[in-house]
């Protein structure tokens, strides 16, 4: 018999609520799966079926679900002290994570700034350059660097830094101080080494930075994977070799480490043990409390602070805030969620087991239809092309990944739709074994979906 109620609640999404990636076309019918609970890495739906989350939530679900001592001191906390206005007051919870999170950060960053989530993070890095340089006395140099392919946020300025084209239509994102790159996707580098495509990329920075002029440009923003842009994994020695150009012409580096900070590449932060490079400013967000509840932030570097504060503030104010800034029971959250982590030694397990979860997925060359597989820490992906030779997939390997995620559903995964990849950023508490689940669900699916389309062989695939 159907559990009317939660038939209630999919008639109410249908209804009410305009999801964040809404088609317009299916207002008022398209369904949604509903959700009931859920524990460690398994999510279960109303009509009782229990799924493997591959994706982690978004990316987010680090410790996985119904941690007690998470839960625990957010009741804690909300009892105690649900709310204090961050303009006036301090709180115990917000001061003690701001010097947990500085003794986590890469070299100086010890200066933490709490926002509700990661694109508030973001644009708050942004507009703290903006801040920056007007106390320098350097109003001219406002432009922001980026990259096609990157992912940054929802507000107006973070979407205006996002080169995920396909978010643009509709929207009047593009502004005139922000100038995109070319992604450093290794697949684009066509007959080049990876050395020389590297190369080629960063003269593609100095060329621009040239062309703007220094002195207009405050900053690069990056982040260290491109996730949402495809779980690209750019050049080795990347990131440093930008971070170079960066510093000649005093042009602020912000790592944007929402998606890969807290364990997801098996370190705290991604920046300087994985990518070589320590950033300006560092933003982050969801592994922060594991998506328990929302927060974010960014973490700036002393060096950078010391140049406008004190005796060099020049009489000037940082007004950028929201009311939930330094929430006292979202930082409570996350103070919880980090003990756990190091209690637990979750980190380590990321970095011990990314191996293993890597290997699995490349295991799934061999189906027609797989053209790569890609992973750093347990961010990983699956990219799904008919014709396994082109870079980047059409519309046609779209609508074929998209079956496949459907596939996978009715198998028990939850696999991350994104363009021609299938997308798995599991829990960091994930064991081998249930990384053998999740393989064996997407080959089950690809192999099926394949079979669908006529590919029975690497061969029969191309073309």
């Amino acid at each position: 018999m159907a559990d009317t109620r939660q038939d209630d609640v999919a008639t109410a999404m249908r209804e009410h609520v305009l999801l964040p990636a809404q088609e317009m076309a299916r207002l008022g019918t398209a369904t949604q799966p509903v959700l009931t609970h859920a524990e460690g890495i398994y999510v279960h739906a109303a009509d009782g079926r229990r799924l493997i989350d591959g994706p982690a939530g978004m990316w987010c679900a680090q410790v996985g679900y119904g941690r007690k001592e998470i839960v625990d001191a957010i009741a804690h906390q909300a009892m105690a002290l649900p709310y204090a206005s961050p303009w006036y007051m301090a709180t115990s919870p917000a001061a003690r994570l701001a010097e947990k999170i500085a003794t986590l950060t890469p070299g100086d960053l010890n200066r933490v700034f709490f926002t509700t989530g990661g694109s508030t993070a973001v644009d708050s890095a942004l507009r703290f350059s903006e801040f920056y340089n007007n106390v320098l006395g350097r109003p001219e140099k406002k432009r922001i660097i980026v990259r096609f392919d990157g992912y940054h946020g929802s507000t107006a300025l973070t979407a205006a830094c996002t080169g995920r084209t396909g978010n643009w239509p509709n929207f009047d994102i593009r502004q005139d101080r922000i100038s995109f790159l070319s992604s450093p996707n290794p697949r684009h580098a066509g007959n080049r080494t990876q050395e020389a495509f590297l190369d080629d990329l960063v003269k593609e920075f100095e060329d621009r930075i040239a062309d703007l002029g220094p002195e207009t440009i405050a900053a690069f923003l990056a982040e260290p994977i491109l996730a949402s842009g495809g779980v690209i994994i750019p050049p080795k020695g990347y990131h440093a070799r930008f971070k170079e150009v960066c510093e000649r012409h005093d042009i602020l580096y912000i790592s944007d480490e929402v998606v890969t900070g807290f364990g997801r590449c098996g370190e705290w932060f991604a920046s300087e043990k994985v990518f070589g490079v320590v950033p300006d400013i560092i933003t982050f967000a969801k592994g922060v409390t594991s998506g328990y509840v929302p927060l974010g932030g960014l973490a700036i570097s002393d060096k950078v602070m010391a140049r406008i504060s004190g005796e060099n503030a020049k009489g000037s104010w940082f007004t950028n805030g929201y009311t939930y800034t330094n929430h006292p029971v979202s930082c409570a959250a996350a103070l919880a969620n980090i003990e756990l982590m190091e209690r637990e030694g979750v980190v380590e397990h990321a970095r011990e087991i990314s191996g293993y979860f890597a290997d699995a997925l490349a295991s799934l060359l061999d189906l027609p239809g797989v053209a790569d597989t890609r992973a750093v820490g347990l961010v990983g992906c699956v990219q799904c092309l008919l014709d396994p030779t082109r870079a980047d997939g059409n519309d046609d390997d779209k609508a074929f990944t998209r079956k496949i995620d459907e596939r996978c559903f009715e198998l028990g995964l939850i696999v991350r739709p994104l363009g021609d990849l299938c997308v798995i950023s599991p829990p960091l508490i994930i064991t081998r074994a249930q990384i053998d689940d999740i393989v064996a669900i997407l080959r089950q699916a690809i192999s099926e979906v394949g079979a669908a389309h006529g590919l029975t062989s690497k061969e029969a695939a191309v073309g």
